[in-house]
């Protein structure tokens, strides 16, 4: 199984050219990278590991607690050993940065407002019907 972490990889260089990224591959020790079976058990605690985190964010998803973050804390588990993981890793970043600056743009904001205002005139013109028609009637008042 070629994973590409033995390989140093490519440094990614910003629009800028003023930023660079840390190069790609293994982020073991060197110590560790020198062995062969030691790199591979490293490989595979890692995997092992990140996996763990994975599972328990894809758990958290319908369940109470952070899903994504701890996702993304296992992909960033992978990502020190794995090339892929990285790439995954580098591709999200820059997605959720393009979206950060296009929920900044002054015109979106406001029309988020806009909808989020029109959707609660709506759902509180709904409860207020539901309690015209129905009334309330609190739970322990409820005759069997």
């Amino acid at each position: 199984m070629n994973t590409g972490s033995d390989e140093s990889g490519e440094v990614a260089v910003a629009d800028d050219g003023t930023k660079t990224e840390r190069a790609l591959g293994s982020r073991a020790p060197e110590f560790i990278k020198a062995r062969r079976a030691l790199h591979l058990s490293w490989q595979v605690g890692v995997f092992i590991v990140g996996l763990a985190v994975v599972v328990a964010g894809v758990i958290m998803l319908p369940l109470p607690g952070p899903g994504w973050l701890v996702i993304f804390g296992g992909m960033a588990i992978w990502a020190t050993e794995f090339v892929w993981a990285q790439l995954v890793l580098r591709w999200t970043k820059r997605k959720v940065t393009e979206a950060t600056q296009r929920a900044l743009d002054p015109r979106v904001r406001r029309r988020n407002i806009i909808l989020t205002t029109i959707g609660l005139v709506i759902v509180a013109a709904l409860v207020g019907v539901y309690v015209w028609k129905f009334g309330i009637e609190m739970p322990w008042n409820i005759k069997q």
